[in-house]
């Protein structure tokens, strides 16, 4: 697979460079150049093709001229220890459930993946890398479990005072581990990063790159899911398969849309309507961010992942069929408590606040997806353990938490002093890189 810019087209490196340097010089981000046709694969999954299995079949599909099949399986098979769950609620409504991974959320796939991908390329072609990101806190209790024993990469996480989670002391750099956690005060940390990537001599040399969306090899983790969703449905239904999901900051929608692309049978996606992606008046899907020209755009943001322009690409590409494609949909408050309630009453399902958003979404377009027997796929990002307190306001009672998320909640204090310049994020990561 060779990555292009969303802002030239005519800017091409391999895959293995775009992962290593996710962040294109011209300030776009990197996508495919030409996309597959893997329907030959898909077409042979069904209810017993394991999940390692499709993504590992795929994985071979997108870069078989860097690495073997044989390569391109061992990257699954270490990345997804674990896999989704499809549930049938209806005769024409399943729930996909993406987070039985290490914390209850869907970023597990996407972080594990791309954490396995970056050793391989590193093992195969040699060289170290040094993960920089900026964190909530729960970040760090992913890479924890993806990065363990893995010698070529390092993490450097900064997070405000007091906010880390799930992270052991084993996990730490200076015992031994791969993170180094930082933590600061600055009012606008995500500053500090901006201005560590800013210096491009530094980042190359060092093999900076990021965990999130912004980088390719993060996102292709989340594509696997949907040919999943369609191994176990394809048999059991007989019209258009119609995905609905939360906005996030679209990564999961992408990933979608490039499934579709690769030739997954897809009938549309729908999503709650935002400020970026709505709908015009005539009810056409439309892009607000697409006013506004490559040449008055800041350069994509490594302190924070935005798929927009990923999104614009996709439809400028493919205008026509994507504006009866994608379908946002305007939710209010009372709808996305009232569709909460409906899936636990109903169906017995606890949902969130965000998959309670893409149910009143879905039911708001239940005409255009069900009128010609068509079949809709809820998903389900994030554990509803984690929202307790929005189930118990909702339906009145909450799911009780794993000691799996639990573990991952686990507020993580460290007694060491905080960065406020970029300088010093610097000579850390000069340190960890010898």
């Amino acid at each position: 697979m060779i990555l292009t810019s969303t802002r030239n087209s005519n800017l091409k490196v391999p895959f293995s460079e775009g992962i290593l340097n996710p962040l294109s010089p011209d300030g776009g981000l990197y996508v495919p150049s030409v996309l597959q046709d893997l329907r030959r694969w898909i077409g042979y999954t069904d209810e017993t093709t394991s999940f390692q299995n499709i993504a590992g079949t795929l994985t071979s599909a997108f870069i078989n001229e860097e690495f073997s099949p044989i390569i391109c399986e061992k990257i699954a098979t270490e990345a997804f220890p674990f896999e989704p769950v499809l549930k049938q609620l209806d005769d024409n409504l399943f729930t996909l459930e993406l987070f039985h991974g290490w914390t209850g959320c869907h970023r597990d796939y996407g972080v594990s993946y791309f954490c396995s991908l970056l050793d391989t390329i590193l093992t195969m072609k040699g060289g170290k890398a040094v993960i920089l990101d900026y964190t909530n806190g729960e970040l760090g209790s992913i890479l924890a479990k993806t990065l363990k024993g893995k010698k070529n990469i390092k993490a450097v996480l900064l997070c405000k005072k007091n906010e880390y989670r799930g992270m052991k002391d084993e996990d730490l750099y200076w015992n031994g581990g791969n993170i180094y956690p930082l933590e600061t005060e600055v009012a606008d940390a995500k500053a500090l990063i901006r201005e560590v990537f800013a210096d491009t001599e530094f980042s190359r040399e060092h093999n900076l790159t990021v965990a999130h969306t912004a980088n390719f090899g993060r996102l292709l983790g989340q594509v696997f899911a949907y040919p999943f969703a369609f191994s176990r449905i394809k048999n059991k239904v007989c019209g258009d398969i119609f995905y609905a999901m939360a906005p996030g900051n679209y990564s999961n929608l992408i990933a979608g849309l490039y499934a579709w692309r690769f030739a997954l049978p897809v009938g549309g996606f729908i999503l709650p309507s935002t400020g970026s992606l709505t709908t015009d008046t005539r009810g056409n899907t439309l892009l607000l961010d697409s006013i506004v020209s490559m040449e008055n755009r800041n350069k994509a943001d490594p302190s924070e992942p935005s798929n927009l322009e990923r999104l614009e690409e996709i439809f400028s590409a493919n205008s026509l069929m994507l504006r009866n494609f994608v379908y946002p949909s305007p939710v209010t408050n009372e709808e996305v408590d009232a569709a909460t309630k409906e899936l636990f009453i109903k169906y017995g399902i606890f949902a969130d606040r965000h998959t309670g958003r893409a149910y009143a979404a879905l039911k708001n377009r239940s005409e255009e997806i069900f009128e010609d027997d068509g079949t809709a796929v809820l998903i389900a990002r994030d554990d509803p353990a984690l929202s307790q307190s929005y189930c118990r306001h909702t339906v009145g009672e909450a799911p009780e938490q794993s000691e799996q998320i639990k573990e991952a909640l686990k507020p993580f204090f460290m007694d060491r002093p905080c960065v406020s310049t970029a300088q010093e994020i610097k000579d850390i990561i000069k340190e960890i890189s010898k």
